[in-house]
């Protein structure tokens, strides 16, 4: 029988399962290590492949935060061949933050050079050629990172396209591309604003998403 949502907040959390949450968690992100080490104090049962998957994935995502972008895109070939191919706003990204290192080291001569050859050829497609212009704008600044375009040269921003690239190379695995507890996290939301609608906008809130978080 499904329980009423109003009572979520009263229900018990299965240890089995806040362990199943920690442990995809520690997988998304690669932490191999503590992985194994929970598992190992757990007696959960981790699958080999994973492990072998998590060590390949972990050196693609640094490669891209560290913008070694072409040994990324090498590295995604060989674990995940035809990614790119079917994910062309992906592949942009990852030529754009080689071509934004290029920039950066002040290889004016050599990101143009790759910029004509490996980007140009977006530019036909124009939902790429904003993104496109940005990139190039860089090579008029002798700072680049005091340019507008400076957020393309800052960690967050390789950290998300390293993110979305561990998330597509998990997704064409057959593997979960978010973490359990950020599939719990929208469930919750969902069930939150569905409740809302239902009780009225100046009800009582039935159902905390912080106070569930922290039980």
């Amino acid at each position: 029988m499904d329980v009423d949502p109003r009572h979520y907040d009263h229900i018990a959390i299965n240890d089995g399962d806040v362990q199943n949450i920690v442990l995809s968690y520690l997988v998304h992100n690669c932490y191999k290590e503590t992985a194994e080490s929970f598992t190992a104090s757990t007696g959960l049962k981790q699958q080999t492949d994973c492990v072998v998957g998590m060590e390949k994935r972990k050196r693609i995502y640094d490669f891209a935060v560290e913008g070694n972008a072409l040994k990324a895109i090498e590295l995604t070939e060989e674990v995940a061949h035809g990614l790119l191919e079917k994910n062309e706003g992906l592949h942009f990204d990852l030529l754009s933050l080689h071509f934004v290192e290029l920039v950066c080291s002040r290889k004016c001569t050599e990101a143009l050079e790759f910029a004509q050859v490996k980007l140009a050829p977006f530019g036909k497609l124009h939902k790429y050629v904003e993104k496109l212009e940005d990139s190039m704008a860089l090579l008029a600044y002798e700072e680049p990172e005091k340019s507008p375009m400076f957020h393309l040269l800052s960690m967050d921003y390789r950290q998300r396209v390293a993110e979305n690239l561990n998330r597509e190379i998990l997704a064409h695995a057959n593997l979960p591309s978010y973490t359990a507890m950020e599939r719990l996290i929208k469930q919750a939301t969902v069930v939150r604003q569905s409740l809302s609608q239902e009780l009225g906008k100046d009800g009582p809130s039935p159902f905390s998403l912080r106070d569930f978080l922290k039980s």
